[in-house]
């Protein structure tokens, strides 16, 4: 039975502050980035700026009725609601490409991109099943449907293609990592399965997704370096590629590993540990041969932008163009800024950063307000950040939990590879900055996302689970 409490006297109204800030912010600039000064009103539909006042009222709206609902209604129909996202993913699939990329479903002049709101809806069925699955007897089966609910909208994603989503959507990993969820069912089954060899539990596979994150970037630093030249005294200097160094390295380590276990190891513990050992030289072996056939098969714009962020290439004027012009204008600002309306590197009269009003909207405010107004806005989203995981930590409902902390990596994400791609720091991907940049799919998402995220904690103390 629910509390006669009013439900808005329990709404988070801190975090719709920030909310609130964060909207108003990004109109700002990109009132002040797409400013045209033959219409000047703001509300002017015909100009992005109007746009995006209509896509927020939109948003304002799906939001209010979003919050109307009742929170039981979001774990019930979690699945039909994925169902639908997928049929979407799957349609697009079959539509003229836009901008080189099928993710868009047309509504007369207007579009939205179904994987979007993908997020969400894996975020909801992840939420319902980690609340209802049984996580302390963990099988094959369990741990599988769990990764199968981020895998299979993950793969159509990437058939779009859309890396930028394609990579939030790995997030979800490090949700199921804080829940329990680990590959210590399926990695006992396979050892176990050999005689005279028994494991109750496995490091590696309790600790398998952090493990695995760090495996990839070491795989994808060694593959992708250009060259490593290896000096020997006696022999001229042999050219051995990333690929082959890695897997010299492992075996080395693998070696040693076994030579210590039969060295040092008791008579007891010796068999157990040669097969964690042999398993983990075969695991990270394998990671080691996807990411680099992974690569290998990309598309050569994608290649590009991996290897021009590895510096593993130059090409200021040329491919590396988009990223080359944001660091300009990010740098242009100094450390007090140009001023409002101030932006010349990075506004859209002159197109010297394209797709500023979108993926790069943080170059135009980082050059109109510079340094200090460049660390004010990341201190909005950590706040930001922080009251999602507050508000996550105080939930009596797994459910609302899982929920909550799915909504803290996926901004969580989009913040620091969208500022990182403005400066140099992670590859051109685009994604947009949460509540700032342009576009109605963005604004609608994450309005939506947190919207259901006020719901749920505002009814946070009718439910027990």
């Amino acid at each position: 039975m629910r509390n006669n409490q009013s439900i808005t006297g329990r709404i988070d109204w801190f975090l719709v502050l920030l909310l609130i800030t964060l909207a108003v912010m990004g109109l700002t600039t990109l009132y002040s980035v797409a400013f045209n000064a033959e219409h000047p009103y703001i509300f002017d539909v015909s100009q992005l700026y109007g746009k995006q006042i209509m896509w927020l009222g939109i948003a304002l709206f799906l939001g209010f009725i979003v919050y109307l609902i009742d929170s039981d209604i979001y774990k019930k129909f979690a699945l039909p609601v994925y169902g639908v996202i997928l049929l979407l993913l799957i349609i697009v699939l079959f539509l003229p490409p836009v901008n080189g990329a099928r993710a868009w479903l047309g509504i007369g002049s207007l579009g939205i991109q179904p994987a979007e709101f993908a997020k969400i809806a894996a975020a909801l069925v992840l939420a319902k099943f980690i609340s209802e699955a049984p996580l302390k007897s963990q099988n094959i089966k369990s741990v599988l449907i769990a990764f199968s609910i981020i895998l299979i909208p993950m793969f159509l994603i990437l058939l779009q293609p859309d890396a930028g989503t394609f990579v939030v959507f790995t997030s979800f990993l490090f949700v199921m990592y804080r829940e329990g969820i680990t590959f210590d069912p399926i990695i006992l089954n396979v050892i176990n399965s050999f005689p005279n060899v028994k494991f109750k539990q496995t490091w590696v596979g309790t600790h398998f997704i952090p493990i695995l994150f760090v495996v990839i970037l070491l795989a994808v630093f060694s593959i992708l370096s250009s060259r490593i030249y290896v000096v020997f005294t006696l022999l001229p200097s042999l050219e051995v590629s990333g690929f082959i160094f890695i897997i010299i390295a492992l075996s080395i380590i693998g070696f040693f590993g076994f030579f210590i276990v039969q060295k040092f190891g008791s008579k007891r513990d010796r068999g157990n540990l040669t097969f964690a050992i042999i398993l983990g030289y075969f695991l990270s072996l394998s990671v080691v041969l996807t990411v680099h056939f992974g690569f290998s098969s990309l598309a050569p714009h994608q290649k590009e932008r991996i290897e021009f962020f590895l510096g593993l290439r130059e090409d200021p004027d040329g491919e590396d163009y988009n990223r080359n012009r944001a660091m300009a204008a990010v740098g242009s600002g100094g450390i007090n800024g140009k001023g409002y309306k101030n932006a010349s590197v990075s506004s859209v009269r002159a197109n010297h950063v394209p797709e500023s009003e979108t993926d790069f909207i943080f170059c135009p405010f980082a050059e109109e307000w510079g340094f200090f107004g460049s660390v004010f806005l990341v201190i909005i989203y950590i706040t930001l950040l922080t009251r999602i995981v507050f508000i996550a930590e105080r939930q009596r409902s797994v459910f609302n939990r899982v929920y909550a902390y799915c909504v803290a990596m996926i901004v969580f994400y989009h913040v620091a590879i969208n500022i990182g791609m403005n400066i140099g720091f992670s590859p051109v991907i685009g994604i947009p900055l949460p509540f700032f940049s342009y576009g109605g799919s963005s604004i609608l998402s994450f309005t939506i996302m947190m919207f259901i995220l006020l719901k749920l904690d505002s009814q946070r103390m009718d439910v027990l689970r």
